[in-house]
């Protein structure tokens, strides 16, 4: 019998962007622009490639830019339309065409795992992915589309995963398991931000997730953690007594955007593969590198 497909995807986005203020006072940080394209339109566009038809945004106060950002604006359309530049738009509303999006509002800060819970209804009974927008993943094929082949062939949730330094291990949640494919593992072992010394692996779990609908039930039984946040790693630990759990070290290149380095490092690397600025603005790098 076949899996049942994964047609619908949540992104939580309704975090404070405290690491990005005081950009983000007013700004979400999933609206700041890599180039010229925000970084939860990059999420999107990698959902859309994967075959997923439904997302649902977990949104908070201050992000009405988000919902903004995939309506339409009848001013902006018009003006563009009168001087010639209608094509400005042209990629997102081909984008917005091929998926329903949904809102629902987290209330209170409380936690990834809590934020995934509100898109619970919206959901149902199937599995969904969860894709973290200030993890930038440039890919071929996509991420999330990688992972929906793992997610097929195993018919169980998925963590997509990348070494780490281990001193880096006490930013992650980190997995360590058997090899039972090409670049899969089957989770054995998943501990929240471990300390160096304590950490099973260096295998670290980044943002993007397909999981499957049992795992609301553990995300509703796990307990506070730190900080009173409901966290999603202890509910994908217990998520494990009962089901398998699969780890996949994803072919390309990851950013951290959530990160004041990682953000200037994907506006770089995505400036340079831009056909329009690419060969002007890696000239300017190399000016500027022989000036210094």
């Amino acid at each position: 019998m076949a899996n049942p497909p994964v047609r619908k995807a949540i992104f939580p986005a309704a975090g404070l962007g405290t690491r990005f203020l005081p950009a983000t006072k007013a700004t979400p940080k999933e609206m700041l622009p890599i180039v010229d394209v925000p970084l939860i339109q990059y999420a999107l566009e990698e959902v859309v490639a994967a075959g997923i038809e439904e997302v649902i945004i977990v949104t908070g106060r201050g992000k009405r830019a988000i919902e903004d950002h995939f309506d339409l604006s009848f001013e902006l359309d018009y003006f563009l339309e009168e001087n010639g530049k209608s094509n400005l738009l042209d990629a997102t509303y081909a984008l917005l065409d091929r998926v329903q999006i949904s809102y629902v509002r987290q209330r209170q800060p409380l936690g990834l795992g809590h934020a995934v819970a509100c898109g619970r209804r919206l959901v149902g009974d199937e599995p969904f992915a969860v894709v973290l927008a200030d993890d930038l993943i440039y890919a071929d094929p996509p991420c999330l589309a990688q992972m929906v082949q793992v997610y097929e062939r195993h018919g169980a949730s998925v963590v997509a995963a990348q070494r780490v330094e281990p001193v880096q291990t006490r930013r992650y949640g980190i997995v360590d398991g058997e090899p039972v494919g090409e670049r899969t593992i089957r989770v054995r072992t998943m501990v929240e931000k471990p300390e160096p010394s304590e950490a099973p692996s260096n295998l670290a779990i980044v943002g993007r997730y397909i999981l499957t609908p049992e795992l609301f039930d553990e995300i509703e039984r796990a307990a506070p953690g730190r900080g009173g946040e409901i966290q999603l790693t202890d509910a994908l630990v217990a998520l494990l007594a009962r089901q398998p759990i699969y780890a996949y070290e994803f072919t390309g290149i990851r950013y951290d955007a959530g990160d004041k380095l990682g953000f200037l490092q994907a506006t770089v690397e995505y400036a340079l593969r831009n056909e329009e600025l690419g060969d002007r603005f890696r000239r300017y790098l190399k000016g500027l590198m022989a000036s210094l």
